[in-house]
């Protein structure tokens, strides 16, 4: 194979096999090598990789541009060869103990596509529907410097060895092991800034890998940081890219790799320290001579131009004015501007319009720089009363991380109003799958059980896993969002909050939404994990059945409330007529019926008798069976009058007739915060 890279003679040194094959290389920086680029990666004067320049919700890729043969040509069926790495790395944060994501090294088949990967927690490597399969083969080492609990991280500044996904199958703290010391462990922030050394080091013959991370110019230690018996014969395929990616969330990094060798069958030759570039000063740039040449020119022309530039500055600051006060430094990573979101949604065009409900209207955008497509959501907010807590609250739901919870990424704050910037759900929201009678064909079974089972893995998470208890309070068919692989993302948790934060304090209110809410909130109007596993019910029953949690009777006269309908037909013995006529016949009867009888189980009036997430969680793997029920034994008394009185302005909804009403937005395409 033809070595189509063009390589500075000082700098950098690569050696072929007489059948073209790359045995080895080395780049004592960067200039002039014509490496693979992507996203914000790019090569400065200096020679710094620099794979994240600092831009938010932005990734990038560095790879050597030939693919490497990594099983022999005389055994390609055969195990992988050894080989060892050895890389030099910086990365500045815009603070020093917080930094979002990191960067990793990483072998990939030459058939894997970098333009459908996520910035953020996906390092630019995965996405959201083939993170952890099998069939990426993509192998990785891990510089992660946030705590993911999504895939299981030890801590926010570790290293770790990625198969396939980003749930690493070993990691350890960031650290190395003093031979000068007497081999003592001594702890490294990935994220000072400082220049640091990674080996990577894989024994072909007795299927062992290991890392190693020391400060630059230091021996390399003896002990690896990590030792891992991996057979990387069912990761790895022959030909493929081997180079580094990273990414970045709601907070400014930037990446740097300094230098870079590779060997087959031997130890990667060593880097020459004094050939490296110097890593970028945190804040500035790499090298103040471009400033320097630059500085004359700049000045006359911002002379020139800053009687027109202050008209045009004046009319811009207007246009685009924000909310902003000094306590909000301490949220900056997580504010976006309001001329990026105006930008984004074309002005909040009509075009982009999502949907619209009791919290606000939802716009698709796709941001200027990063070009990721967001929702935003613009809520009203005249109140100040409680917006700083409020901003607080959004910003500490913005960190949490889980594939079955719609991503807040951030917020903006303009006259009296909230801009709310979440991940965009392609696929839209659940109802309207499920009322849509237009849509064709009809969400199947699968899909419906596998996105219950997802919401009530996001609902565990809030209830169980995060610091505090996190009550979502308005769980329903339009806040659970479909991703691309049509997996189920439980969204805007949290907000109810804002219409507490907004209200009389002399006041007491029940939010949520009708035929959602738990009878005790007639009582104490406090929302706890037993109502959100009230609405969770309803929720069940609701995708089983195809049938809104009210409706109007069909003979005429009062509402019917879901609960009841069905409590009718299973005390008939009809509990399979309740299935949703579009897929009754094309489903699991085992199923359903699990479905149905832990609906019900979940809506009984007693808090104390509805399961926890954790069980219900069980029940619906499998791994806990679901008690015997009869429905005479279970207790619904006291809901209907919740449902029809007591509630905040915005829980009273109006629900579509039509497929008109919903092309004008009245059921949310994206968010359902209505």
């Amino acid at each position: 194979m033809l070595l189509t890279v063009i390589l500075l003679c000082f700098n950098s040194l690569s050696h072929v096999h007489a059948s073209g094959d790359v045995t080895d290389f080395v780049f004592n920086g960067f200039a002039g090598a014509n490496l693979t680029v992507d996203d914000s990666a790019a090569v400065t004067p200096d020679g710094v990789l620099v794979l994240t320049n600092g831009t938010y919700l932005m990734k990038g890729h560095g790879l050597y541009p030939a693919p490497l043969h990594f099983r022999s040509p005389s055994s390609a069926a055969g195990g992988v060869l050894s080989f060892s790495t050895t890389f030099v790395f910086a990365i500045l944060s815009e603070y020093a103990d917080l930094s979002a994501y990191g960067l990793a090294f990483f072998v990939a088949p030459t058939t894997k596509s970098f333009s459908h990967t996520l910035p953020s927690q996906f390092m630019g490597l995965f996405n959201t529907s083939d993170v952890g399969n099998a069939t990426n083969h993509v192998f990785a080492v891990e510089l992660d410097t946030l705590l993911n609990v999504e895939f299981g991280d030890i801590d926010s500044n570790h290293v770790g060895i990625d198969l396939n996904g980003l749930r690493s199958v070993k990691a350890a703290s960031a650290a190395y092991y003093d031979d000068g010391g007497g081999g003592v462990l001594r702890h490294m922030s990935l994220i000072s800034g400082e220049a640091m050394q990674v080996w990577v080091e894989y024994d072909g013959p007795s299927t062992v890998l290991n890392v190693t991370l020391a400060p630059l110019r230091a021996p390399k230690p003896s002990r690896p940081l990590l030792s891992h018996a991996v057979d990387l014969s069912t990761v790895i395929t022959d030909a493929s890219f081997a180079g580094f990616a990273a990414s970045q969330g709601a907070m400014s990094s930037r990446h740097c790799v300094l230098g870079w060798s590779f060997s087959f069958n031997g130890s990667a030759p060593p880097l020459d320290y004094a050939k490296l570039p110097k890593p970028p000063v945190a804040g500035g740039g790499t090298s103040n001579k471009v400033l320097e040449a630059v500085l004359p020119i700049g000045v006359v022309a911002f002379v020139l131009a800053a009687a027109a530039g202050a008209f045009v500055f004046g009319w811009r600051r207007v246009k685009y004015a924000e909310l902003r006060e000094e306590w909000e430094d301490e949220f900056g990573p997580r504010r976006f501007s309001y001329k990026d979101l105006f930008l984004a949604t074309g002005g909040f065009a009509d075009r982009h319009l999502l949907g619209a409900g009791g919290f606000g209207r939802v716009y698709k955008g796709v941001l200027p720089a990063s070009k990721l497509e967001v929702a935003v959501k613009r809520v009203s907010h005249d109140s100040r009363q409680g917006i700083r807590e409020f901003v607080a609250e959004i910003t500490s739901i913005g960190r949490l991380q889980h594939r079955n919870l719609a991503r807040l990424l951030g917020y903006c704050r303009r006259r009296g109003e909230l801009l709310l910037v979440y991940e965009y759900m392609p696929n839209g929201s659940l109802d309207r799958f499920l009322y849509d009678r237009e849509r064709k064909p009809a969400l199947d079974w699968g899909k419906r059980f596998r996105i219950m089972r997802d919401v009530a893995l996001g609902l565990f998470y809030l209830h169980n896993n995060c610091e505090q208890v996190i009550v979502h309070r308005d769980v329903k068919a339009s806040n659970v969002l479909l991703d691309g692989g049509m997996s189920g993302r439980l969204g805007d948790f949290g907000l109810a909050r804002l219409h507490d934060h907004g209200a009389d304090p002399r006041t007491t209110r029940v939010v949520g939404t009708i035929g959602y809410l738990a009878p005790e909130l007639a009582r104490t109007s406090k929302a706890t994990p037993r109502t959100d596993v009230f609405a969770f019910g309803v929720f069940l029953l609701e995708v089983t059945c195809g049938r809104r949690p009210i409706e109007d009777d069909a003979r005429g006269g009062d509402r019917v409330l879901l609960v009841d309908w069905v409590l009718g037909r299973w005390s008939e013995g009809r509990l399979g007529d309740c299935v949703d006529a579009g897929i009754r016949g094309e489903h699991d009867a085992g199923e359903a019926t699990l479905a149905l009888k832990l609906g019900m189980l979940c809506t009984q009036s007693s808090p104390g008798a509805r399961p926890t997430m954790v069980e219900v969680v069980q029940y619906l793997d499998g791994t806990l069976r679901l008690p015997e029920l009869l429905p005479t034994a279970l207790d619904f008394g006291g809901m209907a009058s919740l449902q029809s009185d007591g509630f905040d302005s915005y829980a009273v909804l109006s629900y579509p007739t039509s497929a008109s009403d919903a092309s004008h937005g009245t059921v949310s395409d994206l968010s359902g915060g209505r």
